[in-house]
């Protein structure tokens, strides 16, 4: 029952944060492949929910104002979206916004469904694995110097 706990602790804080995680789930001891798995499973879970209700939200929002245009078009996050797109978000949301928040930009900015899932789970599942080993290997030689 504890092992079950402390896996849907490091799941829900996935689903939130890997930044969170990930740190959460080595401090509660946990296998480190387990660590990243859950994690990244968790922080999958969220950025579903968030394209599922997202496109809900969006859809309504657009029928309500009758679709118009967005002010601030030129703006830095519309110029870094036009250079990098659904790849850049995707590979990149997770570790710097956030995946969820990454998941509602692309949500908002009206990238297909399928396309922001595949991009985001793919940037999670990177960001997982970089963010585990960095937490083990800083874990390692904090061991190493304490000895």
């Amino acid at each position: 029952m504890e092992l079950a706990i402390k896996l849907l602790t490091v799941l829900g804080l996935g689903a939130i944060e890997l930044w969170a995680a990930i740190p959460a789930g080595l401090a509660l001891q946990l296998h480190p492949v387990s660590v990243g798995i859950t994690a990244a499973v968790g922080a999958i879970l969220g950025v579903f929910v968030v394209v599922l209700f997202g496109e809900r939200v969006r859809t309504w929002l657009v029928q309500r104002h009758g679709g118009q245009k967005e002010k601030g078009r030129n703006g830095l996050i519309y110029r870094v979206w036009h250079r990098y797109g659904v790849v850049g978000l995707g590979l990149l949301a997770p570790v710097l916004i956030g995946a969820p928040l990454g998941a509602a930009l692309g949500v908002t900015l009206g990238v297909p469904p399928g396309r922001l899932l595949f991009w985001m789970s793919l940037g999670i599942v990177l960001w997982s694995i970089a963010l585990t080993l960095a937490g083990v290997l800083g874990l390692a030689g904090i061991e190493k110097l304490g000895h």
